[in-house]
C-alpha cells in the first residue's frame, strides 16, 4: 500500500472522528469521506497534487450537497399570530420605526404603508421580514 494511501485513510478517519467529537454541521465528516475516496484513487498512482485537488473539489461538492439536502430549508420567519408589541418611537407612514418586542428593541414597519403609528402605542406583530417586524396598530383590529 503506497504511503499516500495510508495518509489519506488516517486523515479520513481523523476527520470523521472529529465530527463525532466536535460537530461541525457535517463539514469534517464530508472531508473525511472525501479523504477515503482519494485513498482509493491513490492506489492507481495519481500524483499527490492531483490527489489534493480531487480531495478539495470532492470535499467542497459534498459539503454543498450536505447543506442542501440534510439541513432544513429556511422559511420566511413566521411569528405567532397577534403577538403584542409597543412602539418606542413613531412609525411614519411607509417608513420604519422601533418597537419593544419580547424585551428587545426591533426595527418595525406598519403593514399599511399609508398609516403612521404614534409612539407608545400597542401594536400587533403580524410577520417578520428579515430583521424588520411588520406591525398593525391595535386600534385597527378593534374596529
Amino acid at each position: 500500500m503506497p504511503s499516500s494511501t495510508l495518509i489519506w485513510l488516517m486523515a479520513g478517519a481523523v476527520l470523521c472522528l472529529t465530527e463525532l467529537l466536535l460537530p461541525s454541521a457535517f463539514v469534517a465528516f464530508m472531508m473525511g469521506i472525501s479523504a477515503f475516496v482519494v485513498a482509493l484513487l491513490s492506489l492507481v498512482g495519481l500524483s499527490i497534487w492531483l490527489q489534493v485537488t480531487i480531495w478539495l473539489l470532492l470535499s467542497t461538492v459534498l459539503v454543498v450537497l450536505s447543506r442542501r439536502f440534510l439541513q432544513p430549508r429556511r422559511r420566511n420567519s413566521k411569528i405567532q399570530d397577534a403577538i403584542i408589541a409597543e412602539t418606542l418611537i413613531e412609525i411614519p407612514a411607509g417608513q420604519t420605526g422601533r418597537v419593544l418586542y419580547e424585551g428587545n428593541s426591533w426595527r418595525a414597519k406598519c403593514d399599511d404603508e399609508k398609516l403612521s403609528i404614534a409612539p407608545h402605542q400597542r401594536v400587533y406583530v403580524v410577520r417578520r421580514e428579515g430583521t424588520t417586524l411588520i406591525v398593525v396598530p391595535e386600534n385597527i383590529l378593534n374596529h
